[in-house]
């Protein structure tokens, strides 16, 4: 009876053994220029430093940094367009990642210049016969406004790659101003159809687009200085700007960015968890 346990024991065992090796998934992110998931990781999920980071994890938690090797879909195939909406790029979709999409225009950033750039791709699990897509997003692009698939511009892919731990490629970057994103996509070919997606902020200089206005901190009444209250408060209007330091109820309404907000959660308000940023506190309206 013994003898027989263990020869079962030993056939499961190596049948484990015999797997193929596709079964294991590929992780990984590019470490230079840094994905905005590896500058957070790197700054510690429970402790991030930069405001974006901070944003980052109010808007989606620690864990996603934890887990920083793996903002991918399993059976992406090619079809990234298809399965990723706009908006959603830097998280692949998953809003297990969803403070990689916050629209801001603080995200620590790499500085570069156009011409010859040397990237670095850092893989915990690399596997043989992947490619690798690069993309910039386009001139004139603003950094507070969604990502989507029409502003990338293809930079180089490379194909049939077989990628180490720390895989450099060499790029050209074109000419550009300001902030930018480096956009790529890392498709396995054999054995799996997983892809895994970063965005690193990179910045060339000079000034990035801004067509949307800030809010202005303290605006001067236009047509009179009283402050009795309108007898016919229009309800549908935001009562203010948005300030870090408030405390806001439910139902508070505030401007930010040219855009209303209504309070759905109390709370008072702090740099990086302004309405667009943070979902679970306010609505748009």
């Amino acid at each position: 009876m013994r003898k027989s346990t263990l020869a079962v024991t030993a056939a499961i065992t190596g049948a484990l053994v015999l797997l193929p090796a596709g079964a294991a998934n590929a992780h990984g992110t590019m470490s230079n220029p840094p994905s905005r998931v590896y500058v957070c990781k790197n700054e510690g999920p429970e402790t991030p430093k930069s405001d974006a980071c901070k944003a980052a994890v109010a808007a989606g938690g620690t864990q996603a940094f934890y887990d920083w090797n793996e903002v991918s879909l399993l059976d992406a195939g090619g079809r990234h367009r298809e399965l990723i909406p706009d908006g959603k790029l830097c998280s692949a979709g998953r809003d297990k990642y969803r403070g990689l999409d916050l629209q801001r225009a603080d995200w620590p950033a790499t500085s570069v210049r156009p011409g010859a750039f040397t990237l670095t791709y850092h893989a915990t699990a690399p596997h043989a016969n992947s490619n690798f897509e690069f993309y910039i997003t386009r001139d004139g692009w603003n950094p507070t406004m969604p990502l989507k698939w029409s502003d990338l511009v293809s930079i180089k892919t490379f194909n049939n790659q077989n990628p180490t731990t720390f895989t450099n490629w060499t790029i050209n970057l074109p000419q550009r101003s300001g902030r930018h994103i480096l956009y790529s996509i890392w498709q396995r070919v054999v054995g799996s159809n997983e892809a895994f997606y970063t965005c690193s902020d990179v910045d060339f200089g000079g000034s990035s687009p801004s067509p949307s206005p800030s809010p202005s901190p303290s605006p001067t009444p236009t047509v009179t200085p009283t402050v009795t209250p309108s007898p016919t408060p229009t309800v549908t209007q935001p009562s203010g700007t948005w300030a870090a330091g408030t405390a806001y109820k439910a139902g508070d309404r505030v401007t930010y960015a040219g855009l209303g907000y209504e309070c759905i959660q109390p709370h008072t308000a702090i740099t990086g968890w302004e309405p667009p940023n943070v979902p679970a506190l306010w609505r748009r309206t």
